[in-house]
C-alpha cells in the first residue's frame, strides 16, 4: 500500500517572515479547481464577443478612460443628439397643440371726475379775498356761499349803472321835446333824429350796466351798494381743488378760485398700450378692482376709447363710467381694470420652449427622432407660463420644451 500523499504546496508571494535570522515556513495556498478556470475562460470569451457585436451593429459602449463623449453633432441647420450623449436626459419634447384662448388684459387705472360735471369757479372781479367759507373736499349745495371778495371794481360797476340811468332819463326828455317841436315846425328833422339816436344809445348803455351787475352776482336796484361780492357755488357737488386763501389778492379773473365737481358719476380711466389697442372696444365688458375695497369686483362697460394716442406714453385712454351716488369712488383712487377678449384658437407652447436669439424668439423643432432644427416664431402674447403664437409653428409639430438652450450655439 502507498503512503497517504501529502498536499502540494506552492510558493507564496508574500515576503518571508524573518525571525532569529532563519526563514520561516511558507504558508500553503489552496489550488484553484480546473472547472473554475474553464468557466472563467468561457465568460471572458462571451464578454469579448458581445463587445465586438455591439461595435459591429453600432450599439453604444462605455467610453474608454480618457475618451471624450460627443454631446452634439451639427449638420448644417440641424442639431443631432447622439444616443450616448448625456444631453438626452436633459431635453423634453412635446407636441404643439391648438387651444381656445380667452385673453385677459389687466391694466392700472385711476378714478377721475366726469369733465362734463365739473366747474371751475372764477372770480367775477379782481379784489382781496376777505372770507373763505369752504374747505377742500367739502360738499356744497347750489348757490352756497364760497368766497367773499372786497373789490373796488364793484363800486365802479354800480357807478356805471347809476350814470347810465341818468343819461337815459335825459335822453328820454330830449327825444320827447324834439318830437313836440317837429309838429309845429320849430326844429329841424336832423335834430329829431339825433335825439332818437341818443335815447337808444342811453337805453343800451343802461342794459349793459345792469347785465354787468347781474354777472357779478349783485342786484342793480339796491340801497346797500357795498364793495364786497359773494361768490356762490354754481351747482351741488364737492370741492376737489382749492387755490385761494383768506387775505389773498386775486387780480386775475381768468384764474380759478376752486373746482366744484358733481361726483355722482365718475370715470375710471386706463391707458392701453399701443400694441393692445385693438383688443379694446366701446361697450366691452370689464371687471374693476379697487385697492381701497379689496375682495370687491365692480363690473362695467367701456364708455369710449379715445381717438388720440398719447405721443409721450404711447397709450390710448379708455374710460369706464360708474354711478357713484354715495361717493365711495373718489377722484385719485387707483384701480385695476381687466379687459376680456373673445375666445380664439391659437397654437400654444410653454414659455420655457422660447429661446431668445438676436432679439428674436425661436424654438427647436424635432425633424427626426433626436434631430432638431431652429425655427423663428412670432409671439402674439404671453399668459402665465404659456406663449400664444402668431406664426412660425403649426399644430402637431414637436418642439423642445425643456433644455432647448443647450442646443444653441
Amino acid at each position: 500500500m502507498l503512503d497517504n500523499p501529502q498536499p502540494e504546496t506552492t510558493k507564496s508571494d508574500a515576503p518571508p517572515h524573518q525571525g532569529n535570522g532563519e526563514l520561516a515556513e511558507r504558508a500553503p495556498r489552496r489550488r484553484v479547481p480546473r472547472s473554475a478556470k474553464i468557466l472563467a475562460s468561457v465568460l471572458l470569451a462571451g464578454a469579448l464577443a458581445a463587445g465586438a457585436y455591439r461595435q459591429f451593429v453600432g450599439a453604444p459602449s462605455a467610453p474608454a478612460p480618457g475618451e471624450k463623449v460627443q454631446l452634439l453633432v451639427r449638420a448644417g441647420q440641424r442639431v443631432i443628439v447622439p444616443e450616448d450623449s448625456p444631453l438626452r436626459a436633459k431635453l423634453a419634447v412635446a407636441t404643439v397643440a391648438e387651444q381656445d384662448i380667452k385673453r385677459s388684459l389687466v391694466l392700472p387705472a385711476v378714478v377721475e371726475a366726469d369733465p362734463g360735471r365739473l366747474i371751475k369757479v372764477l372770480p367775477p372781479l379782481a379784489g382781496r379775498v376777505t372770507q373763505l367759507k369752504v374747505q377742500l373736499g367739502e360738499r356744497v349745495e347750489s348757490d352756497q356761499p364760497l368766497v367773499v371778495i372786497d373789490s373796488p371794481d364793484l363800486a365802479a360797476a354800480y357807478a356805471d349803472y347809476d350814470r347810465a340811468k341818468v343819461l337815459l332819463s335825459l335822453a328820454l326828455k330830449s327825444r320827447d321835446r324834439q318830437r313836440s317841436l317837429i309838429k309845429i315846425g320849430g326844429v329841424a328833422e336832423k335834430d329829431v333824429q339825433q335825439a332818437e339816436t341818443d335815447y337808444v344809445t342811453a337805453e343800451v348803455e343802461l342794459a349793459r350796466a345792469n347785465a354787468r351787475l347781474k354777472q357779478i352776482g349783485v342786484e342793480a336796484e339796491t340801497t346797500n351798494k357795498s364793495r364786497t361780492v359773494t361768490v356762490v357755488a354754481p351747482m351741488a357737488g364737492s370741492v376737489i381743488d382749492l387755490a385761494v386763501a383768506p387775505g389773498a389778492y386775486w387780480n386775475d379773473p381768468t384764474a380759478a378760485l376752486m373746482t366744484v365737481a358733481d361726483l355722482r358719476t365718475v370715470w375710471v380711466t386706463a391707458g392701453v398700450p399701443e400694441k393692445d389697442t385693438s383688443l379694446v372696444s366701446k361697450g366691452q365688458s370689464v371687471d374693476v378692482v379697487f385697492p381701497a375695497y379689496p375682495g370687491e369686483t365692480v363690473k362695467g362697460q367701456v364708455l369710449f376709447v379715445s381717438d388720440v394716442l398719447d405721443p409721450d406714453t404711447r397709450r390710448t385712454k379708455v374710460r369706464i363710467a360708474f354711478e357713484n351716488p354715495d361717493t365711495r369712488l373718489k377722484p385719485g383712487m387707483f384701480a385695476n381694470v381687466s379687459f376680456y377678449t373673445p375666445v380664439q384658437k391659437a397654437p400654444v407652447v410653454p414659455t420655457s420652449a422660447l429661446i431668445l436669439k438676436d432679439d428674436a424668439n425661436q424654438v427647436f423643432v424635432e425633424i427626426e427622432p433626436w434631430t432638431f432644427e431652429a425655427h423663428a416664431v412670432e409671439v402674439n402674447f404671453q399668459q402665465g407660463d404659456q406663449a400664444i403664437l402668431k406664426s412660425g409653428l403649426n399644430t402637431g409639430e414637436r418642439v423642445v420644451v425643456k433644455g432647448g438652450v443647450l442646443l444653441g450655439d
